[in-house]
């Protein structure tokens, strides 16, 4: 499965960003779509959003309040807007589903947040 994110960029703190990840399958037959950041220089991705079975969605604590996640089916795109945007929510992004048994990412898109 191909996932392309973008939208990623340069904002300064108290600004908003909204991240895409366009899937090459129907988001409707995938069992669980993920956002996930990892920090330069770092090796673990933390979890920051995700929608299962197309109905439950869960947020980090650190996010909540801050981001959404979305979906567009007929474009079969799923969407992070991030909002009230921190220093330290700088990362690089990545979009991430389990289909058909397999967990599949995309190649990220870093977000920097300036002070």
């Amino acid at each position: 499965v191909q996932l392309v994110e973008s939208g990623g960029g340069l904002v300064q703190a108290g600004g908003s960003l909204r991240l895409s990840c366009a899937a090459a399958v129907d988001l409707l037959s995938i069992s669980a779509i993920n956002w996930y950041r990892q920090v330069p220089g770092t090796t673990q991705r933390e979890l920051v959003a995700g929608i299962k079975s197309g109905e439950i969605t869960t947020y980090a604590d650190s996010v909540k309040g801050r981001f959404t996640l979305s979906r567009d089916l007929a474009k079969s795109t799923v969407y992070l807007q991030m909002n009230s945007l921190k220093p330290e929510d700088t990362a690089v992004y990545y979009c991430s589903v389990d289909w058909q048994n397999n967990r599949y990412w995309g190649h990220g898109t870093l977000v920097t947040v300036s002070s």
